[in-house]
């Protein structure tokens, strides 16, 4: 799964990119310094494994991961092919959310692209580029669906969620607010609309911010992000990046002296994980404690097909146990004891935190 960092040049994008992935993007005041985009695979924090690790003490921990993409910075016009346009668009195509960073703090030493910070003003150039891209694809996709009418009546469905989706983008709205219904989305699904992808809003604030009351430009971008039900998550992306160099005690000492409970970064990763809808079961045991990434709604057997094709081809049963039950009793056998390990069949959804045990035939 991949979640594309997006913003205007200049607003932190890369900085975030090297905090979250330590891969140490290149970052510098001027714009497009991202050109080809930057990837990394970042690990989801989960305390869950590190009390299982505690527990089993295994020979290795694997968690679950996302993989992060640093795009080129968008300006107006990108969707006619201004700036890097073009790749940019590209780019976003091929992820599966988008996390975009706004600047909300003043820096006479940091220029920005327009002159002067108005996140809101950034947000809807960001928004108002993909909407006229996406645009491009709708009205091209509408033609050919009135065409292919003639001879089959099935079209009027997909024209009917088209004509939904072009008043939204005709008035600089995403897609994504257009109310669709499951089966409408199913009919829009292979059109890739870039804003029908799910956002997430960092709002990049000043270290001397930090702890305090938001700030009203912090306060302006969650008041437009709950026109989409999208979350706003405000961090300093310049600590954040000098935190991904500490570990353990240092790490910790540096965050109590902050007053935060966690790193932002770690927040931003979590957000990303829900925001993809994905949640993660676990296996348990000496060789290995490893957290998987399924689907929300996903079954049993689909989830055996993640540790291997064989197993979900000879799935017989899974046996569950939720995490926080596991916690309770302290080991696997006092849980059997007390009959919180059941055996679940081939119709079982399953659900995060459950720590499973496949039964299969070869």
């Amino acid at each position: 799964m991949k979640i594309g960092i997006v913003g205007l040049p200049n607003v932190g994008k890369s900085t975030m990119f090297n905090a979250i992935t330590k891969a140490g993007a290149e970052c510098a005041n001027y714009p497009f310094c991202t050109i080809e985009p930057n990837v990394g695979v970042v690990a989801v924090p989960d305390e869950r494994l590190d009390r299982l690790t505690e527990m089993y003490h295994p020979e290795k921990t694997t968690h679950a991961v996302i993989e992060f993409v640093d795009i080129a910075g968008l300006v107006k016009g990108a969707s006619k092919g201004e700036g890097l346009g073009n790749k940019f668009l590209s780019h976003i195509r091929e992820v599966d959310s988008i996390a975009q960073v706004v600047r909300c703090f003043e820096d006479s030493n940091i220029v920005h692209v327009d002159g002067n910070i108005n996140p809101i003003r950034d947000i809807e150039t960001i928004n108002f580029e993909l909407a006229l891209a996406d645009l491009e694809t709708v009205e091209k996709r509408l033609e050919r669906a009135k065409k292919n009418l003639k001879a089959d009546k099935k079209y009027q469905e997909e024209i009917d969620v088209l004509e939904k989706i072009k008043i939204a983008l005709e008035q600089g709205k995403p897609a994504r607010t257009a109310e669709l219904t499951d089966e409408e989305n199913v009919l829009i699904h292979d059109a890739f609309l870039l804003t029908m992808k799910p956002v997430l809003y960092i709002a990049n604030i000043a270290e001397a911010e930090l702890g305090k009351e938001e700030n009203e430009m912090v306060k302006q971008v969650r008041e437009y992000a709950k026109q989409e039900n999208a979350e706003v998550i405000p961090l300093c992306v310049k600590i954040e990046e000098e935190l991904s160099t500490l570990f353990g005690e240092d790490k910790q000492e540096m965050l109590e002296a902050l007053g935060l409970k966690e790193s932002g970064l770690d927040v931003v990763v979590k957000a990303s994980y829900r925001l993809l809808g994905l949640i993660s079961f676990l296996t348990a045991g000496e060789p290995e404690v490893r957290a998987w990434t399924i689907k929300n709604g996903t079954k049993a057997p689909q989830a055996a097909g993640k540790i291997h094709s064989d197993i979900e081809r000879g799935f017989i049963k899974a046996e569950v146990i939720a995490y926080e039950d596991l916690m309770k009793e302290g080991s696997m056998v006092a849980a059997k004891e007390k009959g919180l390990v059941r055996a679940e069949g081939k119709e079982y959804i399953m659900k995060d935190g459950d720590i499973v045990l496949f039964r299969f035939n070869v």
